[in-house]
């Protein structure tokens, strides 16, 4: 369809074009007689989207005007914002002209005003495209004649009337899903009937289903997909195994967090008689399983990846996969594609090969007990492990060399503490803290790197269709806002529109190591940098420092990295003699399935953090007027927040900030006592107490403590 609307759009372009009716349109671009209805309905997308128009006569014509088509992202307030395709600069909705969209529609834009130095560009809706949601999830409030019900997603722009025939079995203050029959418009309320009950907001589970509800995330798998699963069986083929190379006469180990039950790498580590290293990666070998075009394939597509929820996993595949077959578990039998690498004692890989693979895992290891072999900290671990010791200690020491040079070359390592979130048997919050890691942690982190830029690099060359991982440079205006942050510590990174290196980043980060502030300048940092995505196209990876580089590691869990075992197996399989067919065609895939899984990845890191808001606010709702000592995490117009040693975050309005007035310093990010000259910065430590906290509203509030 796209192609078709080029065609037309560069046919009307044409000096010579004048004014013609559909059908002399048609005939011009040879359109066969049983396309016609779909060539009038390509004509008419066009019109809907504003870039042809109708005369009098039903002659076609291109627009005047120009229009531009991106995703309203709706603010509490009314006002929202348009980000274009391929623009960082958000375009400024005023409510007045915001046609009454809601939060995530597709909607059409004229721009008003164009940007300046003081502002960015203003437009005006002229019209809604596509509506994001039928669906939304919210709480059920009866009125005995009629009902409304208040959505979860507080931007979303309206409450939902429903009239008493559409309540259901509805009760008040019920969790529901609620299907939209009408849109808001001239002023009036969404209209909707009530298709689900989720249960009483209070009900244990209601509220990560509520999620997987408001996101429609596929959370269980049609039963044709589970079949195709089974199909695969539990042992491997032994008819296969002739035609891999077969490393079960090792020793080879996973190393993962004890919860973990899809196990998708496995490492060994040896020194060679030149003093060099040999590093094998194993990893499962899930496309062997799940063949391009299968049920399992298109499943895979439309999750895109597998979501963590706090106690409850939504996975890409199958369990009959996930922790069976595919898994790489102790003492059994499993297909691999395996990446061996010979690496110096400066870290450089000198030689990189990648083969399908046979291999029976060891020992399934914990990271903490590699650490506690690797610190000695732990007689009873230490003496089960012993004969393992020396392959320990050797994964340690590579890894160091391995991060050194990472180090060296800029890459970026931020101190960002995870949540570690403890539920109780019913789903409620028993304890927050923060997840601790360690070198066990890092020694997987360094190995998985390495592969994954030996893969990158490797298929770059032979120039293979591909997904590749991409983080591109921070814009420069970012990196400026960025130093006037980094100034309130004595700081700064040099960066200028052509030389912007990961290294002047690094400098920042190894300066304030074990400091006070350094958490808080990691988290600076990373909110100055791209976010990562996937593309068909080579283009590095910033934070990382790596010219070229791709996700092969968890091809259980996400799918670029499925995607990419099957392009390789292809190139083994074929000894690397590819017909230019196949690699037209997946060039083609490659695209469509890096946008897919980049969206997928970006729903699936929403859920995630509304999952964790949700608990961190279940948890001090029964903690309000208790005392803390937090950091300043952030400043804005409106108070500033903080973040406990727990990792909960929460908002000090200007209201609860004591007796003084306080005046916001924008081009500093702090605030000022209009009486004292009293300075609040980012990094300071405060004391605060628990004002308020809201699992429904996800937000926690704090006022501060003047001592």
């Amino acid at each position: 369809m796209e192609e078709q609307k080029q065609k037309i759009l560069s046919l009307m372009k044409d000096e010579d074009y004048v004014p013609l009716k559909a059908k002399e349109i048609a005939i011009i671009m040879r359109v066969p007689k049983k396309e016609y209805n779909d060539f009038l309905e390509v004509l008419g997308e066009l019109e809907l989207e504003l870039k042809i128009q109708k005369n009098r006569k039903n002659r076609y014509k291109l627009v005047d005007k120009v229009y531009y088509d991106g995703i309203y992202r709706k603010n509490q307030k009314g006002f929202g914002f348009v980000r274009l395709e391929g623009e960082d600069d958000e375009i400024y909705i005023s409510k007045e002209n915001s046609l009454n969209a809601l939060n995530g529609d597709r909607v059409l834009i004229e721009i008003i005003e164009e940007k300046n130095k003081v502002k960015n560009a203003e437009a005006k809706v002229v019209r809604i495209l596509k509506h994001e949601k039928d669906t939304v999830v919210g709480i059920f409030q009866n009125n005995k004649t009629f009902g409304f019900v208040v959505p979860d997603d507080k931007n979303f722009g309206t409450d939902i009337f429903i009239s008493k025939k559409d309540f259901g079995k509805a009760r008040n203050n019920h969790k529901v899903l609620v299907k939209i029959t009408k849109y808001p418009q001239n002023g009036k309320k969404a209209e909707g009937k009530i298709i689900e009950v989720l249960g009483n907001v209070n009900e244990a589970g209601v509220d990560m289903l509520s999620l997987i509800k408001e996101y429609n995330l596929p959370s269980v798998f049609p039963e044709p997909v589970v079949e195709e699963a089974k199909r695969c069986g539990t042992q491997v083929d032994k008819k296969d195994i002739p035609n891999r190379v077969d490393f079960r006469d090792r020793n080879i180990f996973t190393i993962d967090g004890e919860d973990a039950k899809d196990l998708d790498d496995a490492v060994r580590v040896e020194k060679l008689d030149n003093g060099n290293y040999k590093l094998e990666v194993h990893i499962a070998d899930v496309s062997h399983y799940v063949k391009e075009g299968s049920l399992l394939d298109k499943e895979a597509l439309l999750r895109g990846t597998s979501i963590y929820m706090l106690g409850r996993v939504i996975p890409m595949l199958p369990r009959e996969l996930s922790n069976g077959i595919c898994s790489l578990n102790a003492g059994e039998d499993r297909f691999t594609l395996s990446c061996i690498m010979e690496i110096d004692n400066k870290g450089n890989i000198i030689t990189s090969e990648i083969v399908k693979g046979i291999i029976k895992v060891t020992e399934r290891m914990s990271y903490t007990d590699i650490q506690s072999i690797l610190d000695n900290s732990d007689e009873k671990i230490v003496k089960r492990y012993e004969k393992y010791i020396k392959e320990f200690k050797l994964m340690e020491e590579l890894a160091q060399i391995l991060k050194n040079k990472r180090l060296e070359k800029g890459y970026l390592n931020l101190d960002i503490p995870e949540s570690k979130i403890e539920l109780d048997i019913d789903g409620k919050v028993k304890n927050i803290s923060k997840y601790e890691t360690s070198f066990a942690n890092e020694i997987i982190e360094q190995f998985m790197l390495s592969a994954n830029e030996a893969i990158a690099e490797k298929f770059y060359w032979i120039e293979a269709p591909f997904i590749y991982r991409v983080h591109e440079k921070p814009d420069l205006e970012k990196v400026q806002e960025l130093n006037k942050f980094l100034f309130n510590f004595g700081l700064k990174i040099k960066a200028n529109k052509d030389n912007m290196h990961s290294k002047e980043f690094s400098k920042i980060l190894e300066e304030v190591k074990g400091k006070e502030e350094e958490k808080v300048v990691s988290n600076l940092i990373l909110r100055t940098l791209k976010l990562a995505r996937y593309e068909a196209e080579n283009k590095g990876h910033f934070g990382i420092a790596s010219k070229y580089y791709c996700h092969f590691t968890s091809p259980i869990r996400r799918y670029p990295d499925l995607f990419i075992h099957r392009i390789i197996s292809e190139y083994i399989e074929n000894n690397y003699d590819i017909p230019e067919k196949w690699i037209d065609i997946y060039n083609e895939y490659a695209k469509d399935r890096a946008n897919q899984s980049s969206e997928r990845e970006k729903i699936a890191t929403k859920v995630e953090r509304e999952a964790e808001d949700i608990k961190k606010a279940e948890y001090m709702e029964s903690r309000i007027g208790e005392e803390y000592e937090g950091i300043i995490s952030s400043i804005t117009s409106f108070g500033m927040f903080v973040q406990l040693e727990n990792t909960v975050e929460g908002l000090i309005r200007f209201e609860d900030l004591g007796n003084e007035y306080f005046i916001y310093d924008e081009d500093r990010k702090r605030l000022i006592g209009e009486r004292t000259n009293k300075i609040y910065k980012i990094g300071d430590k405060v004391e605060i107490k628990v004002k308020n906290a809201s699992k429904l509203l996800r937000q926690v509030d704090f006022e501060l403590l003047e001592k």
